[in-house]
């Protein structure tokens, strides 16, 4: 299916979309060709397998195509790199503690020289994430704990609701599909939701915000990885939120109160809908950066929900990304 005009098409980059929807698509269909190949089911791992060394003969089959099913995470390190001695045994048991919804590569970049190249990397210990084949940049650099759940907290959220990848089932036995005899069945989210989802898009284009989320909602409650339901209700909420606002009392309001955060958000929200993409993210990192607590956590969640209707794929919110990784850690 391919992406609506949700009545937004001068703020929200559509070509972005497409791209992630087309990961998707090559995501369900490798995970569809790979439950056939298995009978249908798809076999459980053991933790141990969480955690794996990559070089670069086995990057396209141990990285790409595993991000198709899975969130790869990826650290590379090096024997003489001090920080790495502390922040990859830490990532290797939140690997397993995570359960499955993420898998480890370790690259050790002394023998994988062109792969550090490729990645772009100036210093290590330095973090990446593959999801449906796209390269994400998570940190550099040893990080407390709590930061580092944060980040992959959010990792993880991306990958289910943007690309609908769930993770893998874990056996704590240690013992692998047919040889414990109990597979997992492929999981085939319900559709299709046409109707649904043109419904949602003629409120959008009526007025009726509180409709359109409600419809995009039904949906998602049955295919949660359903994108172009996901980027309607981002999309949708948002326009929700502005519905009946005074932009010139919302400017002035953060204008005159630089360390209010509701009014950080509010002005945010109106800086998207006018377009001013990068003025939007640029505000609400800011706020991120000086603020802490609950109003840091505000900032942050609102910035990821504005990740969501710009784009994932979207330039500029991989800068802003990297811009809020800096003033997270």
């Amino acid at each position: 299916m391919q992406p609506r005009n949700m009545s937004m098409s001068g703020v929200v980059d559509l070509a972005a979309v497409k791209a992630a929807q087309e990961a998707k698509a090559k995501a369900e269909q490798a995970r569809a060709e790979a439950a056939r190949q298995g009978g249908g089911a798809v076999s459980a791992v053991s933790p141990s397998s969480l955690v794996i060394d990559v070089d670069e003969a086995g990057f396209e089959r141990d990285v790409l195509q595993r991000s198709t099913e899975v969130p790869v995470v990826i650290d590379f390190w090096a024997e003489w790199c001090e920080p790495c001695k502390q922040l990859s045994p830490l990532l290797e048991r939140l690997t397993v503690e995570y359960n499955g919804r993420f898998v480890l590569a370790k690259i050790d970049v002394d023998a994988n020289q062109m792969l550090m190249q490729q990645f772009g990397i100036q210093g290590i210990p330095a973090v990446f994430a593959v999801v449906a084949g796209q390269a994400l940049p998570l940190f550099q650099g040893a990080a407390p704990e709590a930061q580092i759940r944060g980040t992959l907290d959010q990792l993880v959220q991306v990958a289910e609701e943007r690309f609908g990848l769930t993770g893998l089932t874990v056996d704590p036995d240690g013992e692998q599909g047919a040889q414990s005899g109990q597979p997992v069945e492929a999981q085939v989210p319900a559709g299709p939701y046409d109707a649904l989802l043109e419904a949602a898009v003629q409120a959008l284009d009526a007025g009726d915000f509180g409709g359109a989320v409600q419809a995009y909602k039904n949906v998602l409650s049955d295919d949660p990885g359903n994108t172009e339901a996901k980027l309607g209700l981002a999309q949708a909420e948002l326009l929700q939120r502005v519905q009946g606002a005074d932009p010139q009392q919302v400017r002035k309001e953060a204008a005159d109160n630089p360390g209010d955060v509701p009014a950080q958000i509010a002005a945010a929200d109106l800086d998207l809908v006018g377009g001013h993409v990068e003025d939007a993210l640029g505000r609400l990192v800011d706020a991120v950066a000086r603020t802490a607590g609950d109003d840091r956590d505000a900032a942050r969640v609102r910035l990821l929900e504005l990740f969501e209707v710009v784009g994932a794929d979207d330039p500029r919110v991989a800068a802003a990304r990297r811009a809020l990784a800096r003033a997270l850690f």
